[in-house]
């Protein structure tokens, strides 16, 4: 079995990029369970040993939200939410990414802070004109990111943190769970290179530029209006300094401006962590098929999202117009009836009977996402990113990470190849994120990116 103490340092990482999954994937396959109602037995059986032999990456967990907000215990098998170790283990999923998700109301412009340095070390600096107007953001991915150390360390006989291919390898060749770390917000670093520099010590390995607002590098997709048209000065630098640093570059979230400005400036592969088809689904969060193309194109990958919303396009016009109307006879019941009485306690109930939420879409919309990125793209650019915790709502039979087994049954069925399917559960991402190491590698003894107030707010130089 291949052990921690022969894949140290970036040489040998690299000689391990070509080791195939077999060769270290969990060597017990557990029981093959009853196939469930429709599926063929014998393919079911076929498909529960494939993906219990291939090694399996999920690009986008939120499970750590929960252990920073409700302290959720990760370790034990819980009946809420859709991850922790032992339904993962269940499920197959050897690695996944947790999701270090700060949300925008978090950012801040923290600059007044620093804008005039005191006089001498004994005078203070300057406060912002308003409580609470400092940027949070950096603070609250430092308490992310201590939240899921602490589970490592709490539970070392189950998961191991990891911050590199081999690494991630060798865990699971230990019959451990990977568990690395992707930063979801690029505000998370205040637009500070040095801060971006030091998520990387305490491995972080991706970066999603943007989330729902533009910050002081980068545009989402999210508002209507750009703020950059794109990446900015310093955003070419963040995607440089990524470059050097061996941060995998992610363009979920990003306006597609800057998701094109994002493949110009990157030397190395990038990824999109979370985010499905527009052709099939035509919402912002989502990639055409010419961004697929391009993405492809330099070697990049993207891992398709989960959320009904994101795969379904019927389910999210009539969530949408469920919620309006349901929104419109809440506020009517609570003008008419006193907080917390018997009386409003009924009339939220009989408007939950009147208005059932909206049937969640099959399995097949999200398997369809898949299959046309593997069409579009090629299967070499496809993988899985489910965004587990972080979602309302997951495509019926994918209830949380157990019914995993019954993507790749469906992968199967629809006749893709079991090489294909390897690549698709993990090894495409692992492909990338050794490219992303060698480019670092390559990079080494680079001078580090710095921060220049008088241009970093400048427009990129095209």
């Amino acid at each position: 079995m291949l052990k921690r103490s022969r894949v140290c340092g970036v040489l040998p990482l690299l000689a391990l990029g070509a080791l195939t999954s077999a060769a270290i994937a969990q060597a017990d396959v557990p029981p093959c369970p009853a196939a469930p109602a429709g599926y063929d037995a014998a393919l079911w059986q076929k498909a529960w040993q494939l993906h219990h032999a291939a090694l399996v990456v999920d690009t986008h967990v939120d499970t750590t939200t929960r252990i920073l907000d409700i302290d959720f215990d990760m370790g034990h098998r819980a009946d809420t939410g859709h991850f922790d170790l032992a339904r993962a283990k269940e499920g197959g999923l050897d690695a996944v990414f947790f999701s270090i998700y700060v949300d925008s109301r978090f950012y801040g412009d923290e600059a007044a802070l620093f804008a005039n340095p005191p006089a001498t070390i004994n005078d203070d600096w300057l406060r912002p004109a308003e409580p609470g107007a400092a940027n949070g953001s950096a603070r609250r991915a430092l308490d992310m990111i201590d939240g899921l150390l602490r589970t490592a360390a709490r539970y070392p006989d189950q998961m191991v943190t990891c911050s590199s291919v081999a690494e991630l390898r060798a865990a699971v060749g230990d019959h451990k769970h990977a568990a690395l770390m992707g930063i979801e917000g690029g505000h998370a670093i205040e637009g500070d290179l040095g801060l971006l520099r030091l998520f990387a010590k305490l491995g972080v390995r991706y970066m999603t530029l943007t989330h729902t607002n533009h910050n002081e590098f980068a545009d989402s997709c999210a508002p209507a209006a750009p703020r950059w048209g794109g990446l900015n000065r310093l955003g070419v630098k963040v995607v440089e300094e990524m470059n050097r640093l061996g941060m995998m570059v992610d363009v979920s979230h990003v306006s597609d401006a800057t998701f094109f400005d994002v493949l110009a400036v990157s030397t190395a592969p990038v990824i999109c962590s979370h985010s499905s088809m527009r052709a099939l689904c035509p919402h912002p969060r989502n990639i055409t098929d010419e961004m697929l193309r391009a993405l492809a194109a330099k070697d990049g990958v993207v891992m398709i999202n989960y959320n009904c919303g994101f795969v379904d396009a019927d389910y999210a016009k009539n969530r949408n117009s469920r919620e309006a109307t349901r929104r419109i006879h809440e506020k009517a019941a609570r003008d008419k009836f006193a907080e917390g009485s018997a009386e409003l306690r009924e009339a939220l109930a009989k408007l939950d009977a009147r208005m059932p939420a909206v049937e969640r879409p099959p399995l097949q919309k999200l398997v369809d996402h898949v299959l046309h990125a593997i069409e579009v793209g090629g299967p070499d650019h496809v993988g899985l990113g489910s965004d587990f915790d972080g979602v309302p709502c997951v495509p019926q039979e994918l209830d949380d990470v157990t019914f995993l087994p019954r993507l790749t049954y469906q992968l199967l069925a629809a006749g893709q190849s079991e090489a294909t399917i390897r690549k698709v559960l993990g090894e495409n991402l692992l492909r990338v994120f050794g490219a992303v190491e060698q480019r670092a590698y390559a990079l080494r003894g680079t001078a580090p990116r710095c921060n220049d107030p008088a241009t970093d707010h400048l427009p990129r130089e095209r």
